[in-house]
């Protein structure tokens, strides 16, 4: 491993398809990972599905000499195997850092008859299942979000799973899909003064966020859920601990680089780094918290 990585290019699986949250931030920060590593050379292959399993499952069953790692999705990551039997544990995989925690987003197209969540919880109300809620898969924030949304205000949406946020993106735009679940850093448009064609009605946040001080969180709604996506960087788990050690500190010094800060806007909101270590205990916690919702959505065995 001395020679580690000079010798061959490093493949970074992203368990979504190309365009959204997951990938653009893979994308937009390697290169700067890449700089603190000397001649490293990452290559992002995008393995969409299955809530991103699939590509969990690439990063448990990689070789263990660091030339292959992933991003991994949270809180599908912890959540699906709590749920279903997995291809992939938890146990198989090394948590290297975390590099965002991004709150979920309700967005709608602009010209959308719902100005606000508590329109959309109305309609619901008085007609189960008329309006679509698009999510990114089972176990993905956004789909947990919905099924959150969905129990504490006693409604039930018409919930459709896409392989990416690109895709929610074309449907909203194209007037077939009435709510988007996506994450804030997902939708640069939401931000600055170019807003583009989507609107934000909800963030399901504690606070609102400074980047779109005018959106109400969910709680202001009535609605008292929050959810989150975490991203961040894995290794198999047999991975050598001085390159785990060296990709956590050039992940690490890469989010303080002001020239990656200032290239990734939609990110810059959420930048959220936390060490391999740490970030697994806060997994954890996190694990047991979703229990209950867990329970509720297992398969039958």
């Amino acid at each position: 491993m001395a020679a580690w990585p000079d010798d061959k290019p490093i493949e970074v699986v992203v368990g979504f398809a190309a365009g959204g949250g997951t990938d653009v931030m893979a994308r937009k920060l390697l290169p700067f990972v890449e700089k603190r590593l000397g001649n490293a050379r990452f290559v992002v292959l995008n393995k969409p599905g299955a809530g991103g399993e699939i590509a969990f499952t690439a990063i448990a069953r990689a070789a263990p000499d660091a030339y292959s790692m992933g991003v991994v999705n949270v809180p599908g990551y912890n959540f699906l195997p709590m749920t279903r039997k997995t291809q992939y544990t938890m146990d198989e995989i090394r948590l290297v850092a975390r590099v965002v925690d991004d709150p979920s987003v309700i967005v709608v197209r602009n010209d959308s008859p719902f100005t606000t969540l508590a329109s959309v919880l109305g309609a619901l109300r008085k007609k189960p299942g008329s309006v679509t809620f698009g999510h990114n898969g089972a176990g993905t924030n956004g789909h947990l979000a919905i099924r959150m949304l969905s129990k504490a205000a006693g409604v039930e949406p018409n919930e459709i799973s896409y392989r990416g946020t690109a895709a929610q993106r074309t449907d909203v735009l194209g007037g077939h899909l009435d709510i988007g679940m996506v994450s804030l850093s997902e939708v640069p448009e939401l931000h600055g003064t170019n807003k583009g064609e989507l609107r934000a009605i909800a963030i399901l946040s504690k606070a609102r966020s400074p980047s779109l001080p005018g959106v109400p969180t969910a709680e202001e709604a009535g609605v008292p859920v929050i959810m989150t996506a975490e991203r961040g960087f894995a290794l198999p788990k047999g991975a050598p601990d001085d390159v785990a050690k060296k990709l956590e500190s050039a992940i690490a010094e890469s989010l303080r680089d002001p020239d990656y800060v200032k290239s990734s806007p939609g990110d810059a909101p959420v930048l959220a780094f936390m060490p391999g270590a740490e970030w697994q205990k806060r997994l954890d916690e996190m694990t047991k918290a979703l229990q209950p919702l867990a329970s509720e959505l297992a398969e039958p065995k």
